[in-house]
């Protein structure tokens, strides 16, 4: 994989890496495994019990990237630290406008 987001057909997917009890809720940028996967950095200051640093993850990449809440599931790993998330939504214009933002 050479980038966090996979295209489909009325949907983007973003692979997530996601620390929780952190200081600050925040997007860090882009990382790359020693394996080569590519994913997002995210940390949130929610706990990892009962689904609430899950929440403060969709709530934070809904604000980063202006999105509703409802838009954005998750695909896989909510109970791991590596998350795929699905985002509805044209994936063309998703991966312009969060190209975009990491791109800041």
């Amino acid at each position: 994989m050479t980038s966090a987001f996979t295209a489909h057909r009325d949907h983007l997917r973003l692979s997530v890496r996601l620390t929780p009890n952190a200081s600050r809720d925040m997007i860090e940028g882009m990382e790359t495994s020693a394996n080569g996967e590519v994913f997002l950095k995210a940390r949130v200051t929610a706990v990892p019990e009962a689904g609430k640093a899950n929440k403060a993850l969709i709530a934070l990449i809904a604000k980063w990237a202006r999105l509703p809440k409802s838009s954005i599931s998750f695909v896989s790993g909510e109970t791991a630290r590596k998350k795929i998330l699905r985002i509805d939504g044209d994936p063309e214009d998703l991966m312009v406008r969060l190209d975009a933002l990491l791109k800041r």
